[in-house]
């Protein structure tokens, strides 16, 4: 596929002799100022001459086929570059007929392995909504990796350990005859929990029997492991539901207990670092110089913490699957958190390629219509069934406006989901994410419906045009209107969108380089006639068409989201 930005910046290189000139060369925000910009402000310095006196000076010793950029214009200061559409829509399509699904792919990070660590819920206890976004920012990111030939490992760390499991398991003896725990898991355990609880704060002495529980657990107690696997097992089973719908998976299910006979190492690391002292009976990492509070590495009372779970996984991690970048998809509460777990792996040993590409990708909380969730108030929404109404929604409004459609559950599923899965993609991750179902399931807005639509839409062209002409019989000289050729500047970006979105751990980029996409479809398919009897002008419009539905089905399976053929 021809780099016009890359084949612009070698023509500069040429003449300026500056290796790193590809790097100032941009895009412009106003599509009539160019296909390319290079700003000459930031060679003033360096070439001791005004800005537009440099955009002059390269436009006239600049030569460059026309093939690849049919005219050049200073404006202000900035040399503007306008490529040829009739190799730009040759590029796109040879591309397209070579690649297909794989469009916009990439083989820049074969060789290279990247851990994403995402949607860890605890175990026991409900999977709801909170979850959702590191499990759908996750899911996404481990796509879009791989889509640019990382190797990835997705890790799901189970909150699988710690003194509630005491709790639980003497709740559990003392009550787990009356509750149906094997067919109702996650509610009865939470019943059992919340009951052993309130009788801890009663009694001291029920309380020291849970510390001793989780001590026993520790120590490899067969009946307390039996019972802590029995928990597990069945919330799995439970979560299973939730992760079959969204259609996640995962390649490590390895929680926090697997780490339980790994700590004692990173201890003795950071023993041997003399870092680690005591405090008020504690053992910390003293932060002072990083203006951090220190990291509490054992507790008083000599049981580890997360922080100390974390940095047996990071020398698990580093050693198991070598990586070159390990995520860590969490809410933005957890900054602190990874900003010392980050600071103290350093004095573990390990090679700065990991200790310097440990990367937190925090993201903001998901807010209810009317406002924060709560527990206490009662407004907490299970996942599951949050995804059940969703479908539900979504079949009644299709069968308002497609009564006689076949395999209505199934589209309702895919558009249900993928309504939930695009609301959350679509803003920057960092926001707080407002869930309202109006918003989400409007097929007009910008929402994963309006997206699926538009790809049935694209469907109906293909059906009607009795499937896609073979590229060698494309005329695309025929390509001419600044709708056509607005939309094929867009689709040729798509493979950058993708790096971008991978550089910034930010899915929504993509999220709204299909919006864009379909929105620009939609202005192509008014102005032009695409069906017509002049059978070499439909081919090339039925090609551009067929452009469109690949990227769009592309884009939304990097994101999570399921096209429907039909709706």
């Amino acid at each position: 596929m021809i780099d016009f930005k890359k084949e612009i910046a070698n023509k500069l290189k040429e003449i300026t002799n500056m290796e790193t000139i590809e790097e100032y060369i941009e895009v412009p925000a106003n599509k009539e100022m160019g296909d390319y910009s290079l700003p000459c402000f930031k060679l003033a310095k360096e070439m001791k001459k005004a800005p537009p006196v440099i955009a002059n000076d390269l436009k006239e010793k600049l030569e460059i086929s026309e093939e690849i950029v049919t005219s050049i214009e200073v404006v202000n200061g900035y040399l503007n570059f306008y490529i040829n559409p009739l190799t730009l829509a040759n590029t796109i399509f040879t591309e397209m007929d070579t690649k297909k699904e794989s469009y916009g792919s990439s083989k820049i990070a074969e060789g290279k392995n990247v851990v994403i660590d995402y949607s860890s819920p605890n175990i026991a206890k409900p999977f709801h909504i909170g979850h959702l976004r590191s499990t759908v920012i996750g899911s996404a990111l481990y796509k879009i990796y791989s889509f640019l030939g990382y190797n990835v490992t997705g890790i799901n760390h189970l909150g699988d350990y710690g003194t509630q499991f005491g709790k639980l398991i003497e709740g559990y003896k003392r009550w787990g005859n009356e509750y149906d725990v094997e067919n109702n898991p996650i509610d009865e355990l939470t019943k059992i929990y919340i009951r052993i609880n309130n009788l801890c704060k009663e009694d001291e002495a029920v309380l020291e029997e849970c510390r001793n529980n989780f001590k026993k657990l520790e120590d490899g107690d067969a009946y307390c492991n039996e019972l802590w696997q029995k928990f597990r097992d069945l919330s799995l089973k439970e979560f299973q539901k939730v992760y079959d719908l969204l259609d996640v998976q995962f390649d490590s299910w390895n929680g926090e207990a697997f780490y339980s006979d790994k700590m004692g190492e990173v201890v003795d690391l950071l023993e041997k670092s003399g870092k680690l002292i005591e405090s008020e009976g504690a053992k910390v990492i003293d932060l002072t110089e990083k203006e951090m509070p220190p990291c509490l590495i054992i507790k008083s009372n000599g049981s580890t913490t997360y922080a100390t779970r974390d940095l047996a996984a990071i020398l698990y991690r580093a050693r198991t699957y070598n990586f070159d970048k390990a995520l860590y998809v969490t809410s933005y509460e957890q900054i602190l958190h990874f900003k010392q777990v980050f600071e103290v792996a350093k004095l573990l040993g390990l090679d700065t390629k990991y200790t310097d590409n440990l990367i937190h990708v925090p993201f903001g909380m998901v807010q209810l219509k009317t406002g924060k969730m709560s527990t206490r108030e009662g407004n907490i929404i299970k996942l599951e069934e949050l995804l059940e109404e969703a479908m539900e929604r979504a079949a009644n409004i299709i069968e308002e406006k497609n009564p006689s459609l076949e395999n209505k559950e199934e589209i309702a599923k895919k558009v249900g989901i993928g309504a939930v899965i695009f609301n959350d993609l679509y803003n920057s991750r960092i926001k707080d994410e407002i869930f309202d179902w109006d918003t989400m399931l409007n097929f007009n807005g910008e929402t994963g419906p309006y997206l699926q639509y538009t790809y049935v839409r694209t469907n109906s062209v293909l059906e009607k045009a009795c499937g896609v002409p073979e590229v060698e019989t494309v005329d695309t000289s025929l390509i001419t209107d600044s709708a056509s050729i607005a939309l094929l500047k867009a689709l040729y970006s798509f493979g950058e969108v993708v790096k971008q979105a991978a550089d910034k751990n930010e899915p929504y980029l993509i999220s709204r380089y299909l919006i864009e996409i379909a929105h620009l479809f939609s202005t192509f398919y008014t102005e032009n006639k695409i069906i017509s009897e002049d059978t070499q002008l439909q081919n090339a419009r039925v090609y551009v068409t067929y452009c469109v539905n690949t990227v769009l089905k592309t884009g939304a399976s990097l994101l999570g989201i399921k096209m429907p053929e039909k709706m």
